[in-house]
């Protein structure tokens, strides 16, 4: 995935052809097919404790100044620490992104969406191919479909860039997300770096793998839905990859994580960035840190969007647990993870479909 002077772009396959469901949803039809609805799902599962005051807030202007104020550099290390090891989830603020960057791909995303559908299919997945717009993993003709639409781009990068996909509607698009898709990948390895230190390691540990890895953009259009508590916008998973970035667009929440066998509703705090662990992350520390299963559901009445921002290694980092992690230092600690090379990874991923944590279960050592 992350060079094309390696392997081809199509190398890794892509998901089934499925019908739009922005389209769908426009019928305004009071029945919803079959394949959309979920029996296999708890929906009634979900936790009436306020996420708000639960979730972890790290603030990255903390983080940033352990000079004027190491004190509370400090505790906001041991703070993202915590998160990472016990949450698998946080909101990131002041993390030093312009708001005129972050608003103008907000609008030019949700000017995408709203253009005609036969507009939009001009930048439909090729065959074979995970980029562009339509649905992800979708592997057979029987599995349940998710309640909503994506379009998948990969601005890093710059080389395996495929402009034929990007968005020339509207125009400032491209522009928009080249902005939006820099600035995220200068807050990834500025949070990697403190992770790498939380860890015991060099500060440049984490970012020296990320740093000319792939960035993968997926942006996301939930329809309403009359049944909405029958359906749902994201299968319950944990992501493939390293570190996740996600924006929330609009006022519509949908977001929940898993935390104690119960889902719980992610409020986001205003101007922040959603971020949480991924796989990779969960195998390279060893299982120190933690991904976390998480979901999205859908509104009755309203649509919702957001845009995720996925971080993972380089195709030349083998994606298996730090050597300095395990039986370093006469530590005697045993690697919980196989290491695989990281084109294998990928495959392993795109071939299947979302599954709570069925990717890192495939990882695990007996």
């Amino acid at each position: 995935m992350e060079s094309d002077q390696v392997i081809k772009r199509d190398d890794y396959g892509g998901s089934l052809p499925v019908e739009n469901v922005q389209a769908l949803a426009s019928r305004n039809s009071t029945e919803v097919p079959s394949r959309y609805l979920r029996h296999d799902i708890e929906f009634d599962q979900v936790s009436s404790e306020d996420s708000l005051d639960q979730i972890p807030v790290i603030d990255m202007s903390k983080l940033l100044d352990d000079h004027e104020c190491p004190l509370g550099h400090h505790d906001e290390l041991e703070k993202l620490h915590l998160a990472c090891k016990e949450w698998g989830f946080f909101q990131l603020i002041n993390h030093g992104v312009a708001e005129e960057v972050i608003e103008k791909m907000k609008k030019d995303m949700e000017e995408f969406f709203k253009l005609p559908l036969e507009k939009k299919q001009a930048f439909s997945q090729p065959p074979n191919s995970i980029e562009g717009y339509g649905q992800a993993f979708v592997v057979s003709e029987e599995q349940k479909l998710d309640w909503g639409d994506m379009l998948f781009l990969l601005p890093l990068p710059d080389s395996l860039r495929n402009m034929k996909l990007w968005p020339t509607d509207p125009a400032s698009f491209r522009e928009s997300l080249d902005n939006y898709s820099r600035e995220l990948h200068q807050v990834t390895m500025l949070l990697l770096k403190f992770m790498s230190r939380n860890l015991g390691l060099n500060p440049m540990t984490l970012p020296s793998v990320f740093e000319d890895g792939t960035q993968g953009v997926r942006m996301n259009y939930y329809p309403p839905c009359v049944l909405a508590n029958k359906v749902m916008g994201l299968t319950p998973h944990s992501d493939a990859t390293g570190l996740t970035l996600l924006l929330q667009v609009n006022d519509v929440q949908g977001l929940q994580i898993k935390k104690n066998g119960k889902w719980l509703p992610v409020k986001p705090v205003p101007g922040a960035f959603i971020v949480n662990i991924g796989d990779v992350i969960e195998i390279m520390s060893n299982g120190e840190y933690k991904s976390i299963e998480h979901r999205a559901v859908v509104n009755p009445e309203k649509q919702r969007l957001s845009i995720a921002a996925f971080h993972s290694p380089d195709l030349t980092t083998m994606i298996g647990p730090l050597p300095e992690l395990v039986n370093n230092n006469n530590n005697n600690v045993k690697a919980h993870y196989k290491t695989i090379t990281h084109h294998d990874y990928v495959r392993l991923i795109v071939g299947t479909k979302l599954d709570g944590k069925s990717t890192l279960d495939l990882m695990k050592l007996p």
